[in-house]
């Protein structure tokens, strides 16, 4: 134990002598957390919307008032003919197109019904999936106070109507912060812990320092231990630099308790920081434990659950993320803070975590090899 309480100090050492450690460490999460979470934003507002009214009744305009009063659009222009709206698109003035017929507010009255265009720019689909269904919800919020005011008049037979009441549960104001920030949290944690940890062995490696522990009696997981303990330690100190950031910039308080936040999280870096000590044992140099290590937080992010929901990945990208600790991590995460889970609710993704820990840092150390 002597062995390993001098590589601790080894190691301790080296980090808070490193001024690009300390800066990786404390100054890069926060300035992330602090700006990730208003550019993460899942939320389309300011939709450039291009009118051809060719009616110009008073049911047009008050549609045409409804949508540009809902918040989510900003009228672009009033088009005289479709031809001149889609130049608008195709200059990336607009982003959708509605087109009034000549005849709506007359159809409309007369036959009950009537017909809209609308044209989206799907380059960017995303925005033109959101847009095209804000614009139907606010049409269909249109017909529906329609039909509301035609029911006082007597030539028109009062329809049977349910009413839908819902509540959102576990994140009431749908406040997209509360489900990005913890999530921007588990990545930054992950990037830092396995970006140093992957250049720890290789730098010893690099400098020569490597040659001189090799011919010391030291066990080989008493050195694996004395690279992964510091880098754990300093994980959970940013762990709590991001929650105190979450709670005075954001507002976010987690609805579960701290205690089962830090002891997943503490499984966790245990299995991250193993992945990045089993790259650096392999790795010849700095830049290939760096290129191995960006090239797999890729995936693990991608494939993490943060921007995309993994429900609706395909099946195979499904049984990828099964294999992928920051998807566990992220929902984990977000069932403690929003819903107040506890250890009971999440100990099957506990002990998967446990499982990836063991099995990496096991894989680190035995593919660490001390030569004389």
């Amino acid at each position: 134990m002597r062995s390993l309480r001098f590589l601790l100090q080894k190691e301790f050492r080296q980090i808070f002598r490193d001024p690009a450690i300390l800066r990786v460490i404390f100054i890069m999460p926060v300035i992330q957390l602090l700006i990730l979470p208003w550019a993460a934003d899942y939320e389309m507002k300011d939709i450039r919307l291009s009118v051809i009214d060719q009616d110009h009744s008073s049911y047009s305009q008050k549609l045409i008032s409804k949508i540009t009063s809902s918040g989510y659009f900003i009228l672009n222009d009033n088009s005289a003919s479709y031809k001149d709206a889609l130049n608008e698109i195709e200059h990336d003035y607009s982003d959708l197109v509605l087109e009034i017929p000549p005849s709506f507010e007359k159809n409309l009255v007369k036959e009950d019904e009537s017909k809209l265009f609308m044209a989206l720019n799907a380059i960017n689909g995303v925005k033109a999936n959101l847009g095209g269904a804000y614009l139907r919800s606010i049409i269909q919020d249109f017909n529906k106070e329609v039909r509301l005011e035609w029911i006082q008049f007597p030539r028109f037979n009062p329809e049977l109507s349910i009413e839908v009441t819902s509540s959102n549960w576990f994140n009431p104001l749908m406040n997209y912060k509360y489900f990005m920030v913890p999530g921007i949290l588990v990545i930054l944690l992950t990037m830092v812990g396995s970006n140093l940890a992957a250049a720890n062995i290789v730098k010893e490696k690099e400098i020569g320092t490597i040659e001189q522990i090799n011919v010391t009696p030291i066990k080989k997981y008493h050195f694996i231990l004395g690279k992964l303990i510091p880098f754990w330690i300093l994980g959970l100190v940013i762990l709590t630099f991001g929650l105190t950031i979450a709670r005075f910039a954001y507002g976010i308080i987690p609805a579960g308790s701290f205690l089962t936040i830090y002891i997943f999280a503490a499984v966790y870096l245990l299995a991250i920081l193993g992945l990045g000590l089993l790259i650096s044992t392999y790795a010849a140099n700095q830049q290939q434990s760096m290129l191995l290590s960006f090239f797999m937080m890729m995936i693990f992010i991608l494939l993490g659950g943060l921007y995309t929901s993994i429900d609706s990945m395909p099946e195979w990208a499904q049984w990828i993320t099964k294999f992928n600790p920051v998807s566990y991590f992220i929902n984990v995460m977000r069932m403690v803070v929003l819903k107040g889970s506890s250890l009971a609710d999440i100990k099957e993704q506990l002990f998967i975590m446990m499982g990836f820990a063991i099995a990496l840092n096991g894989w680190a150390i035995l593919s660490y090899h001390k030569r004389a």
